[in-house]
């Protein structure tokens, strides 16, 4: 299910994925690093999570979207 922190595949979590849009390209891998740090701090605000079923658990995917930049204040 896309878009909806689940608890169950939460505490399963064994990976964390950030993807980032192309309008942040520019952004250097620090910030970049530093904002994916604070987006998986707390996932169950982030506006695009999704979870992958892997073999030993759950990947967590969050999408970034500009609502989220605003939210970590990071730019």
């Amino acid at each position: 299910m896309s878009n909806a922190f689940d608890p169950y595949r939460e505490a399963l979590v064994v990976e964390k994925h950030t993807e980032w849009p192309d309008e942040y390209e520019d952004w250097s891998a620090a910030d970049k690093a530093k904002a994916a740090l604070l987006l998986h701090a707390s996932p169950t605000e982030a506006a695009d999570l999704d979870y992958v079923r892997q073999h030993s658990g759950f990947a967590r995917v969050i999408r970034v979207t500009p609502e989220d930049i605003e939210r970590v204040s990071v730019a």
